[in-house]
C-alpha cells in the first residue's frame, strides 16, 4: 500500500484498505443518450442532471474495501486539479454502492445497531476494536486539511453523486426485520431513515452504473 493512503486511513479512523482488485476502464460514450422522464416517481432521476461537467466517472464499488471507492472518487478530482488545474463544477463524479458494499451508505447508528464493523471486517484504526461508525461517512476529530472532504457528506456537498443499490438494500431491510419485528412496509421505511442523507436509493446498482454511464460516465470498478 502507498503511504499516502496509509496515512489517509489512519487520519480517517478505517484502517488500511484491502488489496486493489483488477481495476476495468470502459471507454465513455460519445453523447449521452436521452430518456423519457420515469414513470415510477419512487426512483429519484434528478442526480442524472447533476452529472454535467466536462469530466464525469462512475466508481463501482461491488465491494467493502474499507471505502476505497470514496478515496478513488476523491483523489480524481484532486489528480485533475493539481495536472490541469481543473475547478470541482467540471467534475462529475458518481459512486455506486453496490452488492456487499451497501453498508457504506448506511449512518452510524446503523452500523453500531447492527455491528456493520464486524459484519464488514472493518476495525477502528486506534481501538482495533470493530468499528461503529460507518468510516467514510464523516472524517474522525482531528483530520488534517488535505483530507478533509474525503469523506460522504463532504463529497455530496461539493457535487458527487452517491447512488446504492435498491437489491443489495434489501439484506439491510432484512436486518431491520430479524431485529425490530416490523411489518415489511414498516422495516423498509426504518431501513430508508438509517441511509446516510443524500444517498439515493436506484433500482439495482446495476442499472445505476449503466445510467451514469450513459450520462457521459467513464467507468472504474473502484473496489
Amino acid at each position: 500500500m502507498s503511504h499516502p493512503r496509509r496515512t489517509f486511513l489512519s487520519l480517517l479512523g478505517a484502517g488500511s484498505f484491502a488489496a486493489l482488485g483488477g481495476s476495468a476502464l470502459v471507454p465513455r460514450r460519445l453523447a449521452a443518450e436521452s430518456h423519457d422522464a420515469p414513470v415510477d416517481d419512487q426512483w429519484d432521476m434528478t442526480w442524472v442532471d447533476k452529472v454535467s461537467g466536462k469530466y464525469k466517472a462512475v466508481f463501482d464499488s461491488p465491494e467493502v474495501s474499507e471505502g476505497a471507492a470514496l478515496f478513488r472518487a476523491c483523489l480524481w478530482r484532486d489528480n485533475y486539479k493539481t495536472v490541469y488545474g481543473t475547478e470541482r463544477s467540471n467534475m462529475s463524479p458518481v459512486i455506486v454502492f453496490r452488492h456487499e458494499a451497501i453498508s457504506l451508505a448506511m449512518n452510524d447508528e446503523y452500523w453500531e445497531r447492527y455491528d456493520q464493523g464486524k459484519e464488514t471486517k472493518v476495525k477502528d484504526f486506534k481501538t482495533k476494536k470493530w468499528s461503529k461508525v460507518n468510516p467514510i461517512r464523516a472524517n474522525a476529530p482531528g483530520t488534517p486539511e488535505k483530507w478533509a472532504e474525503y469523506n460522504l457528506i463532504s463529497f455530496m456537498q461539493s457535487g458527487g453523486v452517491v447512488l446504492a443499490c435498491r437489491v443489495a438494500f434489501g439484506d439491510v431491510v432484512g436486518n431491520v426485520l430479524k431485529r425490530e419485528k416490523l411489518a415489511h412496509d414498516a422495516a423498509v421505511e426504518k431501513a430508508k431513515s438509517y441511509l446516510v442523507p443524500g444517498v439515493l436509493l436506484q433500482p439495482s446498482g446495476v442499472f445505476a452504473v449503466l445510467r451514469a454511464q450513459e450520462a457521459g460516465c467513464s467507468y472504474i470498478k473502484a473496489s
